[in-house]
């Protein structure tokens, strides 16, 4: 199977314009099939949430053990025949305890670990700087000419995708 040669035809600032875009695409009765929202230009961005002492580290590994914990009791539950509800429901109960009490001692002790080296909680993400609309190069001047007609754009800039050097831009079709 040939890969299809694709070229974007629009770039936006949020991803939000980009569905707008492929969006009014659809409206318009275009293959959408053939489209194809990528982002460009990514960043790790790592948010601090807050301060990370030993309590926080202890109800975060609590957290984090209480789920298999819970699964694992509730699953040994269920392996006893005589009264399966009952004690799936009174093993998950166990497994939550014991999974919550591991969790915590291990969160403390992890925490203990890194001697103060990272001493806050975060949130990572990936954010792209842009937006590309890809189409197939087979149906790419209809999509100019149908994304032309959004109105304003909103931030498109579709001039400079489209004609660079008047070589068309091709992208591996996604797998």
């Amino acid at each position: 199977m040939t890969e299809q040669a694709r070229r974007a035809v629009a770039s936006y600032a949020t991803y939000q314009e980009a569905e707008r875009a492929v969006d009014h695409l659809a409206d318009q009765g275009f293959p959408v099939q053939k489209v194809a929202i990528i982002g460009r230009d990514m960043r790790l961005v790592e948010q601090v949430i807050g301060r990370m002492g030993y309590g926080e580290a202890a109800l975060h590994g609590a957290a984090t053990g209480a789920l298999p914990g819970v699964l694992v009791g509730w699953i040994f539950g269920l392996l006893n025949w005589l009264n399966p509800v009952v004690s799936g429901l009174l093993l998950a109960l166990y497994g939550l305890i014991f999974g919550a009490v591991v969790g915590a001692l291990l969160g403390v002790l992890l925490h203990a670990a890194q001697g103060g080296r990272r001493d806050f909680a975060s949130v990572r993400s990936m954010e792209p700087s842009r937006y590309d609309v890809v189409v197939d190069e087979d149906v790419a001047d209809e999509a100019v000419r149908l994304v032309a007609g959004l109105g304003s754009g909103a931030g498109a800039n579709t001039e400079s995708v489209s004609s660079r050097g008047g070589r068309p831009r091709s992208d591996p079709a996604p797998s």
